[in-house]
C-alpha cells in the first residue's frame, strides 16, 4: 500500500486523544518514559473498561468536540491484541464526534510485529504505524538494549508499508563513538526505505535510567556538545537535501506527510490524556486545565474502578501559564508561534529589547508581522530562547 496523505492539515491546533498503554517486554536502558515490564499476562479486558471509563471522564470535562488524531502511545501499543484496540478506538467514537479518514496512530516496536496483528490494527482502524527502530546495525541496537535486530526492523518496516495507508519510525543518534559519516549512511539507508516521516532523536542522559548511573560512574561516554551539536546540524543538512526537511526540532516529513496528532501538542491544540501516566491539556467551561493521571499502572487501575477516572492532576492554567505553554511547544516547530495568539494570552508584546537582542543574533526570526519562529542556530539553544521570550 503507498503511502499517502490522510486528513489534510488545515494549520489549526485540533483536538487529539492520546491513549497510553504502559507495558513492554522489557525496559530500555535509556528510557525514562512511563513503561513497565510485567511476567504475568496482563488483563486488557480490565484495562479496556477503565479505558472507557476515563474517557467518559474526559468527555465530561471537554465536552462535545470533533476528533482531528488519536494517538495509541506507550510502552508498547503492539503488545495490545487488535480486539482492545478496536475496543478502545470504538470507545473514543462513542465519547466524541470521529469524523471518518483521521489520522489513528499506533507505536509499535519491530520485536512485537506480525502480519496478521498488524492486519487486525487495521481492520480496527488504525492507519498509521510509527515503529521504534533505534538503530539500523545489530551492534548498536543491542548496545540501546533492543529486543530486535536489523532484520526484525526492515521486516517490520515491509510491513507496516503493505498493510497501512502512512508509516513513519525512529532513530537515535549522537549514539558512543558515532560519526558524522556513520550517521549520514544510515541515514540515507532509512530514507531508501521510502518513509515519508522520520523521528531522529538526540541520545540524552535521563536521570533514574541505567544509562545514567553508567554516565554518572564513567562508564558510557557520549559525544560532547559540540560534537552532538555538528551531528543535530548534519541531520537537519541531510534531510533537506532528501526532501524530508525538519517541521519540529526531532522530525522530519515530505510535504504532507507531517503528524497531525504532534502539530496538535505543538501548536498548543487541546487533547486528552487516558491510561496510566497520560497528560492532556482541555478547555472546559471553567478554563484550560493540565491533566495528570497516576502512573503506576495497577493503582490507576484501582483509581479508576473505585472513582471513574486516574487523575491526580487538574490544574487550571492562567493566562500567563498559557502564554508560557504554547512559546515553549510552538518554538519547536518550523512555522513558529502565532503572535497574535500568544499576544492575546500573555496581554502583551515581546520584550521590544530582547526580541531585538536575539534577532541580531541569529536565534529567531519574524515572519511577517503574525508568526515568530526559532532559526537553525536558535533551535541549538532553544531553552534559552524561550526563557529570554517569555520573561
Amino acid at each position: 500500500m503507498r503511502n499517502r496523505p490522510l486528513n489534510r492539515d488545515d494549520g489549526e491546533p485540533g483536538f487529539g486523544i492520546y491513549v497510553h498503554w504502559p507495558f513492554c517486554a522489557a525496559k530500555c536502558p535509556y528510557c525514562d518514559f512511563n513503561s513497565h515490564v510485567r511476567h504475568q499476562p496482563v488483563d486488557q479486558p480490565r484495562f479496556v473498561a477503565a479505558f472507557l471509563r476515563e474517557m467518559a471522564e474526559a468527555r465530561r470535562l471537554s465536552g462535545p468536540r470533533t476528533v482531528t488524531s488519536i494517538f495509541l502511545g506507550g510502552g508498547t501499543p503492539s503488545l495490545m491484541d487488535p480486539a482492545t484496540v478496536d475496543a478502545v478506538l470504538a470507545g473514543i467514537a462513542e465519547s466524541w464526534h470521529v469524523p471518518d479518514g483521521i489520522e489513528i496512530t499506533m507505536e509499535a516496536n519491530p520485536s512485537s510485529v506480525e502480519a496478521t496483528r498488524f492486519h487486525g490494527y487495521r481492520s480496527a482502524g488504525v492507519n498509521r504505524v510509527s515503529l521504534g527502530v533505534q538503530a539500523l546495525n545489530d551492534r548498536d541496537l543491542k548496545f540501546l538494549g533492543r529486543l530486535h535486530n536489523v532484520e526484525d526492523a526492515l521486516k517490520a518496516i515491509g510491513l507496516a508499508r503493505d498493510i497501512f495507508p502512512r508509516m513513519s519510525f525512529d532513530l537515535i543518534y549522537a549514539r558512543p563513538k558515532q560519526t558524522i559519516e556513520e550517521w549520514d549512511a544510515e541515514l540515507k539507508q532509512a530514507i531508501s526505505y521510502a518513509v515519508d516521516h522520520l523521528s531522529l532523536y538526540q541520545l540524552t542522559i535521563e536521570e533514574g535510567t541505567p544509562f545514567y548511573g553508567l554516565h554518572k560512574a564513567g562508564k558510557l561516554i557520549v559525544p560532547d556538545e559540540e560534537h552532538a551539536a555538528t551531528l543535530y546540524e548534519a541531520t537537519q543538512e541531510i534531510m533537506e537535501r532528501e526532501g524530508m526537511p525538519a517541521y519540529e526540532v526531532s522530525n522530519h516529513a515530505r510535504p504532507g506527510a507531517e503528524s497531525r496528532h504532534n502539530l496538535t501538542y505543538w501548536r498548543y491544540g487541546d487533547y486528552a490524556g487516558i491510561g496510566p501516566g497520560a497528560h492532556g491539556r482541555l478547555t472546559t467551561t471553567s478554563g484550560k486545565i493540565a491533566t495528570a493521571t497516576e502512573r503506576k499502572p495497577e493503582d490507576w487501575l484501582r483509581l479508576v474502578e473505585e472513582h471513574g477516572h486516574g487523575m491526580i492532576v487538574n490544574d487550571r492554567l492562567d493566562y500567563g501559564e498559557q502564554s508560557d505553554e504554547l512559546l515553549l511547544m510552538g518554538l519547536r516547530l518550523k512555522e513558529g508561534v502565532d503572535l497574535v495568539r500568544w499576544q492575546t494570552l500573555s496581554g502583551r508584546d515581546p520584550d521590544p529589547a530582547r526580541e531585538q537582542f536575539l534577532i541580531e543574533n541569529g536565534f529567531i526570526e519574524r515572519l511577517g508581522n503574525s508568526r515568530l519562529r526559532c532559526t537553525p542556530k536558535g533551535m541549538l539553544i532553544l531553552d534559552a530562547v524561550v526563557a529570554d521570550l517569555a520573561c
